[in-house]
């Protein structure tokens, strides 16, 4: 399809709103309900899925099984001369947390109870004892069933999106380490929720600079709702080990804050 292309665009943001869709109505601790984790990965259920891909852009989709918006977040990823690697993120969720701070401790509580949601025939619905819904999502990737990259893409719910288009740079467009963090992103909103949020009118997406015109227009004649937001990209960390010449490559966001280093 090509790096940058409205129909690799086209494809993913239709992606993201029928995976979306699923995780908002299947989403919860899975001590509460049955979560059919055999079937949501598997070959057969992304070609069902791929059938309601279509040439123009979704309004509402349904979850395939019958069955957070701002945060402050911190990612690092770590490695040692042993090949130990660590993937690691960090989040309070919305300002200060709960505001809540252990004596004599120095750390404030996070507040993630806040993704729970109130209405009772969800998943997700809140109870005592249980899990809530969040968005931290810190990554780790094997091939051939050995270590390959420790990464992560913090930014609240663009997470995953973030994460599929890092890898998609990486595997399907041979990128480096820091040209697949670089690299123009996109991003959709308005999708449903764990918290009981529903899409109804196919939300909208927002492309960095970067993306040509053409992409543009042809994106908008898919029927796209397209908006200039800034800020909402994410931040990117990745360390990816090199087993061939048995070396680490680091990279850091040139979005926000971040530094790569070795000793």
């Amino acid at each position: 399809m090509g790096f940058g292309s409205e129909v690799l665009l086209h494809t993913v943001i239709e992606t993201t709103k029928l995976v979306y869709e699923d995780r908002a109505k299947l989403y919860c601790d899975p001590d509460f309900n049955h979560i059919p984790i055999d079937v949501l990965p598997s070959k057969n259920y992304a070609r069902d899925r791929n059938k309601l891909i279509f040439g123009h852009a979704s309004q509402r989709v349904t979850a395939g099984i019958e069955a957070l918006d701002h945060g402050d977040t911190v990612y690092l990823t770590t490695a040692d001369k042993h090949g130990n690697m660590v993937s690691l993120i960090q989040s309070n969720y919305r300002g200060m947390g709960s505001g809540m701070t252990p004596t004599d401790l120095g750390f404030v509580l996070q507040n993630r109870g806040q993704l729970f949601s109130l209405n009772s025939q969800d998943f997700n619905r809140y109870q005592p004892n249980k899990r809530p819904f969040h968005t931290i999502i810190p990554a780790f990737v094997t091939q051939q069933g050995r270590p390959w990259l420790s990464f992560g893409v913090m930014g609240g719910p663009v997470q995953p999106q973030m994460q599929v288009q890092i890898l998609l740079n990486l595997i399907d467009f041979n990128m480096n380490l820091q040209e697949a963090g670089d690299a123009p992103r996109f991003f959709h909103s308005g999708t449903s929720q764990p918290t009981g949020r529903k899409m109804t009118t196919g939300g909208c997406i927002s492309l960095e600079t970067g993306f040509s015109d053409l992409t543009h227009h042809d994106l908008s004649n898919r029927g796209h709702d397209i908006r200039n937001i800034t800020g909402e990209y994410g931040g990117y960390q990745a360390i990816l080990w090199d087993d061939k010449r048995q070396v680490y490559f680091g990279a850091s966001e040139s979005r926000k804050d971040g530094q790569a280093a070795g000793y």
